[in-house]
């Protein structure tokens, strides 16, 4: 940005010298990159951050230099004292999503001329052509305060009515560089009742701009959301100096100020009368309050600077700061939309007191055997467990869409449908930041079998984002794995179903993990098989699923193959890590035999077979080392309703070899145990 050096002495009292003046601004972070001099002026050329759109006006240079060399920041005229009301003219925001804020002033009985030479040659020192005197008012002002105006000739306007709009299908406009325009679908315009007048925040239309038959005008100034101006001057390859403010961000807040300033000189050079300002403003800013620690900022920088100076820093760059016993409270202006954090508002403690006040320090390098990372080790472990189990890891992008979902069949009111909408996605088909790690794994899937793969086991460990209803998403690591083998003829038969493989690979890692208390229970997925589906549990709680995909969902995936078998598992890896036990506990090996007796009861087939097993394990006898279910059956022999659960309980004690007839006592009283809880019978 160009800034002259005489300009930039109306705002503020200097004593240096422009050159004194160009290091004082590169050293605290607006490099001035070259000078031009002229007759009586010297113009710095500043390199301005795209993160510092309040440095884009001679004002925001002004602040931070009034900052740096803690002297008063003056203020131009810009009251309007008389000002006449209109009740005819109506603005209208239909758009509040890419228009926060529209406000206007009529200005009536002006006279369109040249401008005076102190205002050409302002704006010429700044690399703008001069026009006429409202024109070139508007330029002044934005060059002054940084926010950009228009001026539409009133009289060319249909409807008095402004509206705020995106394009829709099949328009065009004749801009003010006399080129012909086919508008984006989704370029907002500013309208009047009839027709398109404007790109907003780009450039104006032909058809209303302010020439020498020009006796009335409509003056605008807005707020567009960035984004916005941003997508359709690319899209139309049209850039502007309004562009390029609007493009980074514009002070919402202050908008009003710069019109009223226009205002002011519009009818000091031009003559006529100042109406009343119309505003719309339908999103109003709302500053969030930072709060930063005394000892914090001198931690940081290394410095020892008092609580005083550091909240005198912030209010020279004019910002509103509350002083506690411990911190201080910021609260960042609305031109100042880059302070988010601490670590913001110490940088800018930095920049004021001085980068060269802040000695030079060493980097420590200190070489140490360093602290074990549980989770990370505990993911190594987690990994090299499942690889062991045949699978191949895989890694994806962290994106998917709506459609990802509705294919699972995930209803609108589940927690993966609280999705976080990526601002500006790579591809439409990646709007989205994953609730769940199986799409991706299907999309693997799929891509391997089209290939001619037919023995699939992939597994992913990585995050997934909620929508908690808070600036930031919630993140939980997950790991999930998809399991495919194709049944072909074979000479033997295979000793377990791909379902029970991927358990027993579940199990395995459990074990690995040394969790005890596991547990499976039927799953009600939306998109698991009902019979060949299970949650999984681990002292009662669920932490994931596994299962085989419902046959229709692999309709869905269109893969010509007809029953096809695929075995999906999904887990919370922080809560599965935060169950492994901090440490262990040793014990010898037995050194007395164990004693092993089967029992099958005949029960309700209501009932879960893990159930029945934690039944036997809850049992009141320190004999009990251990029960598994070995048999389930239904069907000859068995009553409707029923089934029959056997059950292999090994009794040991630690201390001795254990009798017969204690064994058989034991025995006796679990299974009437067993059958009292469960309302079952021994089967025999």
């Amino acid at each position: 940005m160009r800034v002259p050096f005489e300009w930039l002495k109306e705002f503020l009292d200097i004593s240096s010298g422009p050159e004194e003046v160009a290091d004082i601004l590169t050293m605290i972070g607006l490099e001035v990159e070259g000078t031009e001099r002229f007759a009586d002026d010297v113009v710095f050329e500043v390199n301005v951050t795209p993160n510092r759109p309040d440095c884009l006006s001679i004002i925001g240079i002004a602040r931070e230099l009034s900052a740096a060399l803690n002297v008063s920041l003056k203020y131009p005229e810009y009251e309007i004292s008389e000002k006449r009301l209109t009740h005819d003219f109506k603005i209208e925001i239909l758009n509040d999503n890419l228009c926060h804020r529209y406000a206007g002033r009529i200005i009536k009985g002006i006279k369109v001329e040249d401008s005076p030479e102190w205002l050409k040659n302002r704006i010429s020192k700044c690399g703008i052509r001069a026009i006429n005197n409202v024109v070139d008012i508007t330029n002044y002002v934005l060059l002054e305060f940084g926010h950009p105006l228009h001026a539409f000739d009133l009289n060319t306007l249909s409807g008095n009515t402004i509206r705020v709009n995106t394009g829709g299908q099949d328009n065009e406009i004749v801009t003010l560089d006399r080129v012909e325009r086919k508008l984006p679908p989704d370029a907002l315009l500013i309208w009047d009742a009839e027709n398109p007048i404007a790109i907003a925040g780009i450039m104006g239309g032909a058809d209303t701009e302010v020439t020498d038959s020009t006796n009335d005008i409509f003056l605008e100034s807005a707020y567009f959301e960035p984004r916005a101006i941003r997508r359709t001057s690319k899209a139309l390859g049209l850039k502007s100096e309004s562009s390029y403010r609007f493009e980074r961000g514009t002070d919402i807040e202050f908008l009003i100020t710069a019109l009223d300033r226009a205002a002011f000189l519009i009818k000091q050079i031009a003559g006529g009368t100042v109406y009343k300002e119309n505003d719309v403003y339908p999103k109003r800013f709302v500053p969030v309050s930072i709060d930063v620690g005394y000892g914090k900022v001198n931690r940081t920088l290394d410095i020892d600077v008092s609580d005083t100076e550091m909240v005198d820093i912030i209010k020279r760059l004019g910002i509103n700061a509350d002083t506690g016993p411990d911190s201080f409270r910021v609260s960042p202006p609305s031109f100042r939309l880059d302070l988010k954090i601490e670590a913001d508002i110490i940088e800018e403690i930095a920049r004021i007191y001085g980068y060269h006040r802040i000695k030079t320090t060493v980097p420590k390098a200190v070489i140490s055997a360093g602290n074990s990372d549980r989770k990370r080790n505990s993911l190594l472990r987690i990994r090299d467990t499942i690889m062991r189990a045949g699978f191949s890891e895989a890694i994806n992008y962290s994106f998917m869409n709506e459609a990802e979902l509705d294919l699972l069949d995930i209803p609108s009111g589940d927690r993966r449908r609280k999705t976080i909408a990526i601002k500006n996605p790579l591809r439409k088909e990646e709007s989205l930041l994953r609730t769940t790690l199986i799409p991706s794994l299907i999309k693997d899937f799929i891509y391997n079998f089209s290939r001619g793969i037919n023995d699939i086991k992939i597994f992913e460990v990585s995050r997934v984002f909620e929508d908690i209803g808070r600036p930031l998403p919630i993140e939980i690591s997950y790991l999930s794995g998809i399991y495919y083998k194709e049944k072909i003829p074979s000479l033997w038969k295979e000793a377990a179903d791909s379902f029970y493989l991927v358990k027993g690979a579940i199990e395995s890692l459990f074990d690995d993990l040394h969790i005890k208390g596991f547990a499976f229970s039927p799953s009600h997925e939306p998109f698991l098989h009902p019979g060949q589906s299970c949650d999984i549990r681990v002292a009662g709680s669920c932490i994931g699923f596994l299962g085989s995909l419902s046959p229709l969902i692999t309709e869905k995936l269109d893969l010509k193959v007809p029953k096809l078998e695929i075995i999906v598992f999904e887990m919370d890896v922080d809560r599965l890590i935060s169950m492994i036990p901090m440490s262990l506990e040793f014990s010898l090996l037995p050194k007395f035999p164990y004693v092993e007796r089967d029992i099958a009861i005949i029960m309700d087939d209501t009932l879960l077979a893990s159930d029945v097993e934690n039944l036997v394990r809850a049992y009141p006898s320190e004999l009990i080392e251990d029960v598994s279910i070995f048999d389930l059956y239904k069907g000859k022999n068995i009553p409707e309703g029923k089934k029959s659960l056997a059950l292999a309980i090994r009794y040991r004690s630690r201390n001795r070899t254990l009798t017969e007839a204690e064994v058989e006592e034991l025995h006796s009283n679990v299974v009437r145990y067993i059958t009292a809880e469960t309302g079952g019978e021994l089967r025999v």
